[in-house]
């Protein structure tokens, strides 16, 4: 089971308002909508995964100790942060863009 925390509820929010509203290109909303379920299904897809990765960013570790990479183009990457509880349930904690990821925190 998939459960997400206000916190990733809310990203989805920003990223299709973001999207919605973006200065470079203007989006359809069938379009931004269409990216938001995406999004989702990559988070859906999490519990048939054999291997969870670790976060690796100090920016993401603040959120959780898994990581799931979602290669949408070849500009942007999604970091869905997750945790897996006792009964393999996947909690989504946080969906951050490799734009807005700091790599490094010295």
């Amino acid at each position: 089971m998939v459960l997400y925390s206000l916190q990733a509820l809310d990203d989805f929010d920003d990223i299709f308002e973001g999207l919605l509203h973006w200065d470079k290109i203007e989006l359809s909303v069938q379009f931004t909508q269409d990216y938001i379920s995406e999004l989702k299904k990559q988070c859906e897809s999490i519990p048939s995964k054999l291997i969870h990765i670790n976060t690796t960013y100090p920016d993401h570790k603040r959120f959780d100790e898994k990581v799931h990479r979602y290669r949408r183009n070849q500009n942007t990457i999604w970091y869905i942060i997750y945790d897996i509880d006792d009964n393999k349930n996947i909690y989504i904690n946080k969906i951050i863009s490799n734009h807005l990821t700091i790599e490094e925190q010295e």
